[in-house]
């Protein structure tokens, strides 16, 4: 993946921190093949997988260790939830442009915190939201863009799971819950989809027998008469469609989850020719007013564009692929949400 030819490209070093699954299998993979990044160090204590898979790459200890480094220009942050906000301060402070995969913070003081350190230091400050670069959402992008639907009434965005098991692991055991965990991506596509809503109304649920965070939740958007669901869920052994619009002018409805994650945790590279590219069997299906239907092919899905805007905004003063002030809007409305589910009202925004 080339970054624009109006950008003159430098070697950005980067730092990551963190190689768990987010770190391993998704930073570590896109970073290696974006023109102009190169990795160059890894702070982890799983130092024998970095040597087995980035021969070359330091490992160190502690983020300390990391931030000292003169050599390092950009921190990427692949850390559970609760370590995103104290790290990312320490590597800003520290003159370091930083990456946080999602979500941004897990208290919105925090975000807007974080925000005024790189804009004061001059540094690009950016979230992690790949799903920005998904085949599905790139596909119904196209679809709105196009007016086939004409003016919506309903939108859902869902992401539906099966997982009766509890597993193990930080997620499931001491994170914040499924909201924090995929409602930053729905809210995000949500908020690129359609905007800013009037108001929110959510509800969270505790379903399988020994979760120790929600494991189910659904939160809608309200958009004058229009309304945006988005939601998740662990029980689902059918899963509901992914994506579903409906408008004066007809409805889309698809399912299945783009394939790129699924590739990256198989150990392929994003390099892979068919990476992003969604089979046949899983494009969507537009339904006009009149009863007619036709199979929408599915637009390429392609993470390494995140990385390529990250070069693109630290060598050539674009901006951050995905902008701190959008990441910190979907939290507060994270935030928001859980407020709403607490208090069982519809809560408007500010």
């Amino acid at each position: 993946m080339q970054p624009s030819p109006r950008y003159v490209v430098l070697m950005i070093r980067v730092g990551l921190i963190g190689y768990g699954l987010a770190g391993a299998s998704f930073h570590a993979p896109l970073i290696g093949v974006v023109a102009g990044l190169r990795l160059t160090h890894v702070v982890t204590s799983r130092g024998e997988a970095v040597a087995r898979d980035w021969p070359g790459v330091q490992v160190l200890a502690d983020a300390d260790a990391l931030l000292g480094h003169a050599d390092v220009d950009l921190v990427v942050i692949a850390t559970p939830d609760h370590l995103h906000a104290p790290l990312a301060r320490q590597a800003l402070a520290a003159g370091k442009h930083v990456v946080i995969d999602k979500p941004f913070v897990t208290d919105p003081a925090d975000g807007a915190a974080l925000i005024a350190l790189a804009e004061a230091r001059g540094l690009m400050l950016s979230a992690f939201h790949n799903r920005r670069w998904d085949a599905d959402f790139l596909t119904v992008q196209q679809v709105l863009t196009g007016g086939d639907l004409g003016d919506i009434a309903l939108a859902e965005l869902r992401w539906d799971r099966f997982r009766p098991a509890i597993k193990l692991g930080w997620r499931e055991t001491q994170g914040a819950g499924l909201l924090n965990d995929l409602g930053p991506h729905l809210l995000d596509q949500a908020l690129q989809l359609f905007g800013t809503p009037e108001a929110v109304s959510a509800d969270l649920a505790t379903q399988r027998a020994g979760a120790a965070t929600e494991d189910y939740f659904e939160v809608t958007l309200f958009y004058g008469s229009c309304r945006v669901i988005v939601s998740a869920a662990t029980l689902l052994a059918q899963p509901r469609p992914r994506f579903a619009l409906y408008g004066t002018g007809g409805s889309f409805v698809k399912y299945g989850i783009d394939p790129q994650e699924a590739v990256l945790r198989a150990g392929q590279p994003p390099s892979t020719p068919e990476f992003g590219k969604e089979a046949p069997e899983a494009y969507g299906v537009l339904t006009k007013a009149d009863g007619s239907a036709r199979t929408v092919p599915g637009v390429r899905g392609d993470w390494r564009e995140y990385y390529a805007g990250v070069v693109a905004a630290i060598t050539g003063g674009a901006p951050a692929p995905v902008p701190a002030r959008e990441a910190q809007a979907v939290m507060e409305l994270v935030a928001l949400a859980r407020r709403s589910a607490a208090e069982g009202r519809r809560l408007p925004l500010a």
